[in-house]
C-alpha cells in the first residue's frame, strides 16, 4: 500500500465528453458531474489511508498560445492561472462531500489559495487533508507533468499516478498504430533512452534523480482505476528507477 501518492488530474478530467450537449448557460470548461466525480476518486483514495496531492492541469481551459506572435512566458503563466482555477473547482466538490481540501499554488495569490511550501503541505496531508497543487512549477517552460515529478521529489511521494487516455505505455503510439505494444514495467532511464513521450523527459529525469520509486501510468478515462491502481491492481505501467 502507498503511504503518500501524487496523482496528476487532467485538466479534460473535469470537462464535458466531446459531443456532449449541457443545458441551458452551462460553461464548456466544466461538466459538473465530472467534477463531482473526480471528487468522489480522490476522497476514495485518501479514505485508503493515502496520503493525497492532486497537481491539476489546466487544459480543458488553455492549450498554449493563441496566435505563434503570443509571447511563450505569458501563455505559460496563462496555463498555470487555467491549473488554479481547476484546483479550486475540485476543492468546492471536494468540501461540499464534507472532507477537508487546502489548495496550494506556487504562485503568491493569498485571497485565493495558500503559497506552496513542502513543509505546509505535508503538514497538511499528515492531518488527513487533500492538497490541491496547482500552478504548475510556478516557472514557464515547465509541463505540470514536470511539476508533478517536482512535487513528488519535494513531498517524499511513494509515486506518481500519472492518468491517459490509453492503457499506459506503449512502444508507439497506439492511436495511430495498431500493432503498439504496452510495457508493462520500464526504468526511467530506458523511457528516456527510447524518448516515450507519454510524459516529459524532464519529469522523467527528475524522478530518477531523486530517486521515486515508481511512477503508474494508466488509463484514467475510469477514475475507478486510480483505486484499483492504488490498491495492487496489475494495471498500465510502472516507470521505476
Amino acid at each position: 500500500m502507498y503511504k503518500r501518492i501524487i496523482l496528476k488530474l487532467s485538466g479534460e478530467t473535469l470537462s464535458p465528453v466531446k459531443g456532449t450537449v449541457l443545458e441551458g448557460d452551462a460553461p464548456t470548461t466544466y461538466d459538473a458531474a465530472r467534477v463531482n466525480r473526480a471528487a468522489e476518486a480522490i476522497i476514495k483514495l485518501a479514505d485508503l489511508g493515502v496520503q493525497v496531492g492532486v497537481v491539476m492541469g489546466g487544459g480543458n481551459i488553455w492549450r498554449g498560445r493563441f496566435t505563434d506572435t503570443m509571447n511563450a512566458v505569458t501563455a505559460d503563466q496563462m496555463g498555470m492561472l487555467a491549473t488554479i482555477l481547476n484546483a479550486m473547482a475540485v476543492q468546492d466538490a471536494i468540501v461540499a462531500m464534507g472532507r477537508k481540501a487546502t489548495v496550494f499554488t506556487a504562485q503568491e495569490m493569498t485571497r485565493f489559495a495558500d503559497l506552496y511550501r513542502a513543509d505546509r503541505v505535508i503538514e497538511k496531508m499528515e492531518q488527513g487533508e487533500i492538497v490541491l497543487l496547482a500552478g504548475g512549477s510556478g516557472n514557464p517552460f515547465f509541463t505540470t507533468d514536470t511539476a508533478a515529478a517536482l512535487r513528488a521529489a519535494e513531498l517524499k511521494a511513494d509515486a506518481v499516478f500519472k492518468g491517459t487516455t490509453v492503457d499506459g505505455v506503449f512502444d508507439s503510439d497506439p492511436r495511430k498504430n495498431p500493432d503498439a505494444k504496452l510495457i508493462k514495467s520500464i526504468s526511467y532511464k530506458e523511457a528516456i533512452d527510447r524518448n516515450l513521450r507519454v510524459m516529459d523527459p524532464s519529469a522523467f529525469q527528475l524522478c530518477m534523480e531523486q530517486k521515486i520509486p515508481q511512477i503508474r501510468v494508466f488509463n484514467m478515462d475510469n477514475l475507478d482505476n486510480i483505486i484499483a491502481v492504488a490498491q495492487g491492481a496489475d494495471m498500465g505501467t510502472v516507470v521505476h528507477a
